[in-house]
């Protein structure tokens, strides 16, 4: 009886992971144009909630940055 049900629920697992696939829930990939006078301080209190210093770092790992400087005129990917 046991080994039915292991069997089962290995099936259910192989079946379950052949079939998933992505949601979409997250929406589409938002962009933002830095302007003049911008932060990445600025960015991260004007785009999300809580303690800006996660957003800044997660803005700098999502583009790459070494540093916080940015530019006008720079594209950002909002994680």
């Amino acid at each position: 009886m046991f080994v039915r049900i292991l069997v089962l629920a290995a099936v259910t697992v192989v079946l379950w992971a052949m079939f998933a696939h992505e949601s979409g829930a997250s929406g589409a990939e938002q962009a933002y144009r830095v302007r003049p006078g911008d932060t990445l301080w600025s960015i991260a209190v004007e785009h999300y909630a809580g303690d800006p210093r996660e957003s800044v770092w997660r803005l700098r790992e999502r583009n790459a940055l070494d540093g916080t400087t940015i530019l006008p005129g720079q594209r950002l990917v909002l994680p």
